[in-house]
C-alpha cells in the first residue's frame, strides 16, 4: 500500500462528534485533564507539523483557543481567512483538501455549510476538525461535558437542560450528552427543534449509556431539577435577517433568574458565547454565581489539544 493510499485509510476527522464512541470520549477526557495540568510534559507533541485553519464565519474562542493550542504544542498554524469568499468559490473545495494534504498535517475549518466539511474531508488523507458548521459544534461540547465533569465528578446520569433555538450547539450537545450518559432536556419553541434524526440516534446512544434524551416546550418543565442549564443566541451566524422574527417566537425562552430558581440547588448556567445579554440570558445570570461561561471558554484551549494530540499526534 503506498503513503496516499494508507492515509486515506487511517486518517480520522471530526466532523460531528458521532465518530467517537463511550470509550473515546473518556479517553479524550482523561488526556485533556492530563494536557491542563501538566502542558509542559506536551510543548513538543506537534513538533514539525503544520495545521491549516480555515474560517468562514468571525471567531474569539474558536480562533485563539487553537491557534494557541497548536503553537504551544510545538506546531505551527497557516491561517486562511475566507469571510470575503467562501470555501469553493475561489478554487474546488475538493482541490483544497488534496493540495492541503501534501503540505500541512491536519485542517481546522469553521464553515457556514457541514456539506462543504464533508466534501473537504472526503477528498483530504488528513484529519478534518469541525470547528463550527451550520450543523454540528463538537469542540465546544465536548468542552462542556468535560467543564461539567470538573464541577460535578460524574457525568452519567447528570441532567442538563438545553433552553433555545435546537441549532448546532443543541445538536452537539445531544450527541455528546449521549455518550456520556447524561440526561439530556431540550426546551424549544415549535419548529425550532432539533433534527429529528439527530434525537433519534441520541436516543440510541443514550439508553445504551443509561442515559435518556427528552424533548419539551415549556422551558419551566425542562428546567425544574436540572444540574446544569445551557443556552445559545436565538440567531446564530447567517441567521441574522431573522432576529426580529426570532426574538418574537423565543421570547418566553430568556433563562433568568426566575428560571434558574426552578434548577437544583447546586446547578451551573452555561453558554458558549458571544452571548447577547438581555435576549436569550439575563445579565444577573450570567454575571451571577452560578455561571461557568468562562470555566468553559478556558477549557476549550485544553479539550481542543487532546483533540488535536487525539488526531494528529
Amino acid at each position: 500500500m503506498n503513503a496516499v493510499a494508507q492515509a486515506v485509510t487511517t486518517k480520522s476527522d471530526l466532523l460531528t462528534g458521532a465518530e467517537w464512541n463511550s470509550a473515546q470520549v473518556r479517553e479524550l477526557y482523561r488526556l485533556a485533564a492530563d494536557v491542563k495540568a501538566d502542558p509542559q510534559r506536551y510543548r513538543d507533541a506537534l513538533s514539525g507539523r503544520a495545521v491549516a485553519m480555515i474560517f468562514e464565519k468571525p471567531s474569539l474562542r474558536t480562533r485563539v483557543t487553537f491557534e494557541v493550542g497548536i503553537k504551544s504544542l510545538g506546531g505551527t498554524t497557516v491561517f486562511f481567512d475566507h469571510a470575503e469568499t467562501h470555501l469553493g468559490e475561489r478554487e474546488s473545495i475538493p482541490d483544497v483538501g488534496r493540495c492541503l494534504s501534501r503540505w500541512v498535517q491536519g485542517i481546522v475549518a469553521r464553515v457556514f455549510q457541514q456539506t462543504a466539511l464533508e466534501e473537504l474531508a472526503a477528498r483530504a488523507t488528513i484529519p478534518v476538525i469541525n470547528a463550527l458548521s451550520d450543523r454540528f459544534h463538537p469542540c465546544q461540547t465536548l468542552c462542556d461535558f468535560f467543564t461539567l465533569e470538573e464541577r460535578f465528578g460524574s457525568l452519567r446520569g447528570l441532567k442538563l437542560t438545553y433552553v433555545g433555538d435546537g441549532n448546532n450547539v443543541c445538536h452537539s450537545l445531544l450527541i455528546a450528552g449521549a455518550r456520556v450518559g447524561a440526561h439530556v432536556r431540550v426546551a424549544t419553541p415549535a419548529g425550532y427543534e432539533p433534527d429529528a434524526h439527530i434525537v433519534a440516534d441520541a436516543r440510541r446512544v443514550a439508553r445504551e449509556m443509561r442515559g435518556k434524551i427528552e424533548m419539551f416546550r415549556a422551558p419551566a418543565d425542562a428546567v425544574t431539577g436540572a444540574q446544569a442549564v445551557y443556552t445559545d443566541v436565538w440567531a446564530s451566524m447567517g441567521q441574522e435577517a431573522e432576529t426580529e422574527a426570532r426574538a418574537v417566537k423565543f421570547a418566553g425562552y430568556q433563562v433568568d433568574a426566575e428560571l434558574m430558581s426552578l434548577s437544583a440547588p447546586d446547578s451551573v448556567f452555561l453558554h458558549c458565547l458571544p452571548a447577547h445579554r438581555g435576549s436569550e440570558v439575563a445579565e444577573d445570570v450570567i454575571e451571577g454565581p452560578r455561571s461557568i461561561v468562562f470555566d468553559q471558554a478556558e477549557n476549550r484551549l485544553h479539550v481542543q489539544k487532546a483533540i488535536l494530540l487525539k488526531l494528529l499526534g
